[in-house]
């Protein structure tokens, strides 16, 4: 049984669990998918054909694929849509997306979220981030060691015991268009919006956090077990929210200009 729901029937809060990396991979694939995570932050571009020839380039002979494979297990695929993107569950609804054009004047108005890989000394861990659009403020987050939904759910519902967006931002994965995930939103009386397929930059901030957290952290610290990251990623996103200054914000901190305007 996952660990979110383990602690959802014993009323604990996540905090509380040990976080228990996904050892499932050799010493080394852990290797390359931590190639592959750092090259695809640079990159979001490449798709699996074209990640297996710059793993050739670095001297490391692999298939395309077990590439692929790598990838599907880090819930990486190309921005460019093609022939091998991924796939929303095909019972799931679709929701079209709201944001073009949209000016976000405000905290709240428009809230988004995403998963991301998180590479470890010995396995790996997932992250999920619920942001405002308007200031970079990181909301919520949770860990797991596998793609559940439960632990989206679990961060949905902590953000929104503190507010409520106007729109909520996601793209198509399965986790995101499932009925628990999008009937959570409903129920708050929260709109649905969803990238159009093959539209990481639809989603463009929160890709902006990914790649914050993990050059200014992840990648520096390599941390050894599920305890330390969550440590280290209570530290980090505490400076990120109030002690670390965005340009796009005039050089303001997300804390401060969230609640200034909130």
């Amino acid at each position: 049984m996952p660990v979110t729901r383990q602690c959802a029937l014993l009323q604990l809060p996540r905090s509380s669990a040990y976080y228990t990396p996904n050892t499932t991979e050799s010493a080394e694939n852990l290797a390359l998918m931590r190639l592959i995570d750092e090259q695809y932050m640079v990159h979001s571009f490449y798709g699996s054909p074209r990640m297996a020839q710059w793993l050739d380039e670095q001297g490391h002979c692999v298939n395309v694929k077990r590439v692929a494979r790598l990838m599907r297990v880090m819930g990486l695929q190309a921005t460019m849509p093609g022939p091998h993107t991924s796939r929303p569950h095909p019972q799931h609804k679709i929701y079209p997306y709201l944001l073009r054009g949209m000016q976000i004047c405000a905290p709240n108005e428009v809230w988004s979220t995403d998963i991301t890989y998180i590479p470890m000394r010995h396995g790996f861990m997932y992250l999920v981030a619920v942001m405002d659009w308007f200031s970079r403020y990181v909301i919520a987050w949770d860990l797991s060691n596998s793609m559940e939904v439960a632990f989206c759910v679990g961060a949905l519902e902590e953000a929104l015991r503190g507010g409520r967006p106007g729109i909520f931002n996601t793209d198509q994965g399965s986790q995101f268009t499932s009925e628990e995930f999008t009937g959570t939103l409903l129920r708050a009386g929260v709109q649905i919006s969803m990238d159009g397929k093959g539209r990481a930059l639809d989603n463009v901030f929160i890709e902006r956090l990914w790649r914050s957290v993990k050059y200014e952290d992840i990648y520096l610290r390599e941390y050894t077990d599920g305890h330390a990251l969550h440590k280290g990623l209570e530290r980090y996103f505490h400076f990120y929210n109030h002690e670390r200054p965005h340009s796009s914000l005039g050089y303001a901190t997300p804390a401060s200009c969230h609640n200034e305007r909130g």
